[in-house]
């Protein structure tokens, strides 16, 4: 009879293609068909109450409870013609998914019925159970009371027959339970930090918009096999799995050919997340069999990271509908790429400027120069912390491996930006702000048409790349909340554009009095001045190298940039003194609050390495040894076998020469086993009687994780030698290539 494996794979192999119904209409007429749109709301809302909220939206201006019932009323009238029969708030917990409790639009109508009813009130609070999110002991089961708050600069939108209001989460004392609340405060930091800034160069700047475009990259295998893997049931990746024979050495699934099957599922995904207003932009295969990834256009920060809690969560769901199963694990299987969520990430002005794109006047590419530069000095301080907001249990498997960045935070520029900085601090008088644009490159090929080629290269070892008109924060998880890297580096950066600032007013003072016009103002020579302090200030942080070599590790640490590798230790640096200072000085988060976040983060962590050991345990001990043991008896079975056959007992130990070493194989490696599976057991209850978060976490990194690796290279060991028919996971081979 064949085993669970078996079924499955034979199953696997009878799936074809889901037949998904295309619109007819272009993707620009159904775009945000179920979000509560400005132009909706121009058809539902008076034209007084658009303005006061448009008012709200741009411009942050406080929501009265008359303005909100008013929208509220518009809302439920939209919502209950698309269908909607319930509302939730919809908010984002330390929890790195989202949570959601739905409400039907129902009142008692005060004659023993109902009626469909929605007020300002509802659309504005609602009070979910605090004690039961992570709250790293701000709230606990005898203080309960937490509020969720509508965010109305992010518009809400409609799921089967629900209306979706985007919230922040915080508790009944006011601190943010949730990573949006803190997101918003960093975007408010930056843009006006920013906008101070750039009122030098033109004083119509009023605000400053951080852009966001992620790019989602996943796995999905077959459900059938992720339902007969308990290690990627429960913990998101594979615990034990031989490499297969061939994986991604090829380079051949890269850019290739999209399976009928994910081409399918893409498709259904895309319409929906189209439908949703999420702007879906390009889809390819990965590097890695089986890999896929789906970017969108740039939106703002704020709305970006909602989109993308919301396609990872609809990813989920339609997987399901085509017969996979979409990882996010940062590394579901080993030796072969991990996932990551690249941060493309830029600052732009109300009047349509790109703050990190250069210009054609000596006076715009000083402020390009200003923002790099600026950007680079809060890269350069806060390295460690940025490091921690990209950190967790997941991550950290991928960090360092085939294509994903060290764990040493350090940004590219390439050649000519370099060059640029160099001239601007060497105080060069020729073509000081001059940077040259693409540049033309012919092919020797008559029909092919030149090239423009770019200004910079890309360096794919580089955490914090720039790559033209912005940066690319590569270090970010698949699995991650964009949010918790864009609150770092966002408050970073407006820490150090406000102390730019502070300089180059005190700069400006000191020389307005003494300044002879040389034809630049005296505000223009200020602001090089202590541009040309920064741009030496930052030079640690910068390297076009191979962020791989041995060499790198040692120059870094030469340098004063962070080295460390252990997981739970890095989270440390939202305790340092330099963290608690900037992110209460920029008005982001507070001491207790960032405690209780480090307290979620160290909590986290231990228990994902605890649920990892006791899977490996139960896989272990109920799965492989009982597996390798009866193929061992097969073996020794056949061995006597040929004893009896054969009377010479010399020719009887050469015929079963082969079998005898797989039998004292599969001893050594299931002793082994036992014996470290016994250890892991202890020590884990060593690492569960640590009171402290901390301390737990420390534990688990030092003492436990290590455990799992060695286990696992026995079992893979195993694999390797029993029969194929007797292993009961599906393989590698299987997982990867089975679409």
């Amino acid at each position: 009879m064949l085993n669970l494996r078996f079924q499955m794979v034979n199953e696997a192999f009878k799936k074809k293609p889901l037949d998904i119904a295309i619109p007819a209409a272009l993707p620009s007429e159904y775009f945000g068909r179920k979000v509560f749109t400005r132009s909706k709301m121009q058809d539902y809302l008076s034209e007084e109450v658009f303005a006061e909220i448009s008012d709200v939206m741009d411009n942050g201006a406080p929501l009265s409870h008359e303005v909100a019932d008013a929208v509220a009323k518009g809302m439920v009238a939209w919502a209950i013609s698309n269908g909607a029969t319930h509302y939730t708030h919809w908010f984002q917990p330390l929890t790195e998914g989202t949570a959601e409790k739905h409400d039907a639009f129902i009142e008692w109508d005060g004659q023993g019925s109902v009626i469909e009813k929605f007020s300002g009130k509802l659309l504005v609070q609602q009070e979910p159970d605090a004690s039961s999110f992570p709250s790293g002991g701000i709230r606990s089961t005898f203080e309960a009371r937490g509020y969720s708050a509508w965010d109305p600069t992010s518009p809400v939108f409609i799921i089967d027959d629900t209306l979706i209001i985007p919230t922040i989460f915080i508790s009944y004392s006011g601190e943010s339970l949730d990573y949006k609340a803190p997101l918003l405060r960093a975007l408010k930091a930056v843009s006006q930090a920013a906008a101070d800034v750039c009122r030098y160069f033109d004083p119509n700047v009023k605000k400053v918009t951080s852009n966001l475009g992620w790019e989602q990259e996943y796995f999905l295998v077959d459900e059938g096999l992720y339902a007969a893997r308990p290690d990627l049931l429960l913990t998101g990746r594979t615990l034990m799995g031989h490499e297969s024979a061939k994986n991604q050495q090829m380079d051949d699934h890269y850019f290739g050919s999209i399976p009928e099957r994910v081409a399918s599922f893409m498709r259904d995904l895309e319409i929906h997340a189209l439908e949703l207003g999420i702007p879906c932009k390009t889809r390819h295969n990965e590097v890695a069999p089986n890999q896929f990834e789906l970017a969108p256009i740039f939106e703002d920060t704020n709305l970006a990271v909602d989109h993308n809690m919301l396609l990872m969560s609809l990813m989920k769901r339609i997987a399901r509908k085509h017969g996979f199963r979409a990882l996010l694990h940062e590394k579901p299987f080993a030796g072969i790429n991990g996932s990551g969520k690249h941060n493309n990430w830029s600052l732009s002005t109300d009047t349509g400027v790109l703050l990190h794109a250069p210009g054609k006047t000596p006076e715009q590419n000083l402020r390009f120069a200003v923002f790099i530069v600026e950007t680079l000095m809060g890269v350069w301080r806060h390295n460690g912390l940025l490091k921690a907001s990209i950190m967790s249990a997941s991550n950290a498997h991928r960090l360092g491996a085939n294509e994903a960045p060290p764990a040493i935070i350090s940004s590219f520029l390439g050649r000519q930006l370099s060059d640029f900085l160099a001239h601007i601090e060497a105080r060069d008088k020729e073509d000081l702000f001059r940077l040259d644009g693409k540049q033309e490159m012919k092919m020797d090929i008559p029909e092919i048409p030149e090239l423009l080629i770019d200004n910079t290269d890309r360096n794919r070892t580089s955490p914090f790349a720039f790559t033209g008109t912005r940066f690319e924060f590569r270090a970010v998880g698949a699995e991650a909340n964009c949010a918790s890297a864009m609150i770092a580096l966002n408050t970073a950066v407006a820490e150090a554009l406000t102390d730019f600032k502070q300089r180059v007013d005190l700069r400006i003072k000191e020389i307005a009095p003494h300044y002879v016009n040389s034809g630049h103002s005296a505000t223009f020579h200020a602001i090089l001045d202590v541009l040309r302090e920064d741009i030496k200030a930052c030079k640690p942080i910068r390297f076009d190298g191979n962020g791989y070599s041995d060499e790198w590790k040692v120059e870094a640490a030469r340098r004063g940039l962070d080295t460390e590798s252990s997981c739970p230790r890095i989270f440390r640096h939202y305790l340092t003194p330099e963290s608690i200072e900037m992110f209460e000085r920029m008005g982001v988060m507070t001491r207790k609050e960032l405690s209780a976040r480090n307290e979620v983060k160290w909590d986290t962590y231990s228990k994902r390495i605890q649920i990892e050991a006791r899977v490996l345990c139960d896989l272990s001990l109920n799965h492989i040894i009982p597996v390798a043991t009866r193929y061992q008896s097969e073996l020794l079975r056949n061995v006597e076998s040929m004893r009896r056959v054969f009377a010479d007992e010399e020719k009887t130990a050469s015929l079963s020469a082969r079998n005898i070493r797989l039998i004292e194989q599969i001893a050594t490696s299931t002793a082994v086993i036992e014996q470290q599976v016994d250890t892991l057991v202890k020590r884990c209850e060593t690492a569960n009687a640590v009171e402290n978060y901390a301390e737990k976490a420390e534990c688990y990194h030092d003492s436990v994780a290590p455990m799992l690796e060695v286990i696992r290279k026995e079992i893979d060991r195993l694999e390797s030698i029993v029969d194929d028919e007797y292993w009961p996971l599906p393989k590698y081979r299987e997982l990867l290539f089975m679409r």
